[in-house]
């Protein structure tokens, strides 16, 4: 039964995507010199709606990396898209000093941000979409910034459930018999 469920986690990551944002390296100083160590931050997705990140230390880069790209997998979050493409709704996100402008735009627009964010939009399958970061350029802050907005992301489809109404009432859609009952075809 173990094997079964390590083939699972297998073909589970398999298809996830990871994008490296940044390495830090990092001294620390004692008595015969310096020790260094190197800091990783990854992106992680499977580019249909679901994205992580995750930060890891270590002496060598590539145990760094191995470290981070693990904790970004058990620290996903699923996002609701519009169309596989876009955001539902524009949105804010702030973490400390990160503050980021996340806005849906029309198809063929393509993913108009910046460095870290762009990363985020990527694994996470988002190919439409304005952002624009505010404040900090911290890759850490500006991240943690991007998932706190995402995570304000609401599907219309849940909003109607909360509310007790249907899609159409929440979206502002008209039903075509409202629509023929305009003033133009009131007066005929």
């Amino acid at each position: 039964m173990a094997r079964s469920d390590t083939r699972d986690n297998q073909r589970e990551d398999s298809d996830l995507i990871d994008k490296l944002v940044g390495i830090n390296r990092v001294a620390k100083v004692v008595k015969g010199g310096r020790r260094f160590g190197f800091a990783a931050l990854v992106v992680v997705g499977d580019t249909k709606g679901r994205v992580g990140f995750g930060s890891g230390k270590a002496k060598e880069v590539p145990e760094a990396i191995r470290k981070a790209t693990e904790a970004a997998k058990r620290n996903m979050i699923r996002v609701p898209l519009r169309d596989g493409r876009t955001l539902h709704h524009d949105i804010e996100g702030h973490f400390g000093a990160g503050h980021v402008v996340l806005r849906a735009a029309p198809a063929g627009t393509g993913v108009i941000a910046g460095g870290p964010m762009r990363a985020v939009f990527e694994t996470l399958g988002i190919q439409d979409i304005v952002a624009k970061s505010i404040g900090t350029s911290n890759p850490h802050n500006m991240i943690k910034a991007t998932f706190a907005a995402l995570k304000g992301i609401q599907a219309p489809r849940a909003v109607a459930a909360k509310r007790g109404k249907r899609v159409a009432d929440i979206l502002g859609k008209k039903n075509k018999a409202e629509e023929s009952k305009t003033p133009e075809a009131a007066e005929a």
